[in-house]
């Protein structure tokens, strides 16, 4: 027996409980991909954004213009598409509840990527109607999949701690619309919060709140999954999230200037003792896990974790107030690019090959592998490319150089290209021109794509 491998006798793999159930509660591959493609989509715009909003983005602060495009098109065209593609499949898996009608899906994407794409042009353009129009069908929209997810949510019977950071994220999501929609009206001479507090709350609660939360408590489901290791225990998953939640409610507290020093040091120091007991759950579940080589995908993801704890001391940072030039940028791009988004990616590029061979396997005796449907090359282009262009980002802010921001975003649209050359291929390999089975490609990795019938 390998070290570290789960013993005869040892809690049932947390893989095996959560696959045992899963093609049943499948929704159709139209339902899920179409929310990833407009993800990568996205991705790939948001990189050509960043390039004209470079000037700016060394030092910004915030105020309309390509660099506020750009940001929000990572958080709302990606990372929130993301998620909700992703919760949507992953969490009536785990919570055993129906997520609602595919037709109520379709519908929610129908709304919610015209907005974001109406809302980020208007921020681009300066055209405060546009972003009006954009940001009240982005919130209609974020509105009703509040209410798939709490349907989802309510009577679930299984995986409690999971279901916690659920209902944090949305009551983050909540409050992250109510700020974003005050911030949007101040712009359009309807003032309904200070933009102070409206700008503290939306970056707290639409980042580590809604997103933040999502991303934690999904790790409890992937992690396991695709290491094939025992879940976590869920006291402490369950500490993590009060942990998590209550921090967030000390940071909003201090968002309208109730001790807002005291609260804030508090709210990080409970952020932080959050994070290392989710960390140390993941770190075990790795260590423990049958399966070892999880390659590059979890190169990406164990980078982003490190990057969430710097963007904490970065944090601690504007708290105290350091006098560091390009402080805010720099925290933005860490607690964004560096950690959700790595994050995202690293996942993403396990999920898609995984749920894409349960589809394709439909009726087949024999299923396509994930590994079958993944081309290596595009994903070790876009590893180098993504973390070239954080750095560029990061010496462009230290040393206030808008040349460096270019370049960066140049180096993130390569690598956001080769993340979409993956994904064109991966459908192709699934769905292409009809073929009962993808071939697999010479250069598809069996390390960076699980399974769908792990080992016992």
């Amino acid at each position: 027996m390998k070290p570290g491998a789960p013993r005869a006798g040892a809690p049932k793999l947390a893989a095996g409980a959560f696959l045992s159930g899963a093609k049943g509660r499948l929704l159709p591959a139209s339902l899920p991909f179409r929310f990833f493609g407009a993800a990568i989509a996205f991705h790939l715009l948001a990189w050509v954004a960043l390039f004209f909003g470079a000037d700016a983005f060394p030092r910004f602060q915030g105020g309309l213009g390509w660099t506020l495009a750009a940001l929000h098109l990572i958080t709302l065209g990606t990372l929130a598409m993301t998620a909700i593609g992703a919760s949507l499949q992953l969490l009536p898996v785990a919570t055993r509840q129906p997520v609602g009608s595919p037709r109520s899906i379709a519908l929610l994407w129908w709304a919610y990527t015209p907005g974001v794409a109406v809302l980020v042009l208007g921020m681009g353009f300066a055209q405060t109607r546009l972003l009006a129009a954009g940001a009240l069908l982005v919130v209609a929209a974020l509105l009703g999949y509040a209410l798939l997810l709490a349907r989802n949510l309510v009577g679930a019977r299984g995986m409690h701690g999971v279901v916690a950071h659920g209902w944090g994220a949305l009551a983050s999501l909540l409050v992250a619309l109510a700020s974003a929609l005050a911030l949007a009206g101040a712009y359009v001479g309807w003032p309904l919060l200070g933009r102070g507090s409206a700008l503290s709350l939306h970056v707290v609660f639409a980042a580590y709140g809604f997103m933040g939360l999502l991303a934690l408590g999904l790790a409890y489901i992937l992690v396991p999954m695709f290491a094939l290791s025992p879940a976590p225990p869920e006291t402490r998953v369950r500490s993590s999230a009060a942990l998590a939640i209550a921090a967030l409610a000390l940071a909003g507290l201090a968002s309208f200037d109730v001790a807002p020093l005291a609260l804030r040091i508090a709210a990080l120091a409970a952020a932080a003792a959050a994070i290392a007991l989710h960390l140390r759950s993941m770190t075990v579940a790795l260590a423990t896990g049958l399966r070892r080589a999880l390659g590059r995908s979890f190169t990406l993801v164990r980078i982003a974790w490190a990057l969430l704890v710097a963007s904490l001391l970065l944090a601690l940072g504007l708290v105290i107030e350091l006098s560091l030039p390009g402080l805010p940028a720099l925290f933005g791009l860490l607690l964004i690019a560096g950690w959700l988004l790595g994050l995202l990616l690293g996942f993403l590029q396990r999920i898609l090959p995984f749920l894409a061979s349960m589809h394709a396997g439909a009726g087949r005796r024999l299923p396509p592998t994930p590994s079958s449907l993944t081309a290596d090359r595009p994903l070790s282009i876009h590893f180098g490319c993504h973390f070239a262009a954080l750095a560029l980002l990061t010496l462009g802010i230290l040393v206030d150089s808008p040349l460096l921001a270019r370049l960066g975003a140049v180096a993130g649209f390569v690598g956001a290209s080769a993340y979409a050359w993956f994904f064109a291929l991966l459908l192709h390999r699934t769905w292409g021109a009809g073929s009962a089975a993808p071939r697999a490609a010479p250069n598809a990795p069996s390390a960076d794509a699980p399974s769908p019938n792990p080992p016992p």
